[in-house]
């Protein structure tokens, strides 16, 4: 892991940017889909989705992911984007879910909705995290990579 310093920027970027984009892939596919992550923390990036949609499915057969947040401005070229690559774990843990509908309440309104459905949490770490923007538009390829 890099230094803490790092390490924290990133933590707080996707904290205080939490919309972001999911990329996954079903067979030879990409699929991509807008999300909210629900935290990060020293431990990776956590989010979560329904047992009933094709995602948990998509992260069993393959937990390579890339993830997309984007502090928007009202000025383009200054909006800023941090891409995180890595693996996916599914989390299987009853406290963290107990912890999940505590901060999102809203989440057991899906359970009328879809009552066979249940609540998986993933959590991407393994990886590496850069910081984009339009002054490093056209050398992507040399900007700093920090491991996650």
């Amino acid at each position: 892991m890099e230094p803490e310093s790092t390490y924290r920027k990133i933590v707080s970027f996707a904290n205080q940017n939490p919309a972001c984009h999911v990329a996954t892939a079903e067979g030879d596919q990409p699929r991509v889909r807008g999300m909210l992550m629900w935290y990060a923390d020293e431990s990776g990036f956590y989010f979560h989705t329904a047992s009933s949609k094709r995602l948990p499915k998509q992260l069993e057969k393959n937990p390579k992911v890339e993830v997309a947040f984007i502090r928007q401005t009202t000025d383009p070229s200054q909006m800023e984007a941090l891409r995180i690559s890595g693996v996916a774990q599914i989390i299987n843990d009853p406290n963290l879910a107990e912890r999940l509908f505590t901060e999102r309440p809203w989440l057991r309104d899906f359970e009328k909705i879809a009552p066979d459905s249940r609540p998986v949490i993933f959590r991407i770490a393994n990886g590496e995290a850069y910081f984009w923007n339009m002054g490093v538009n056209m050398r992507e390829d040399s900007v700093e990579r920090v491991r996650i």
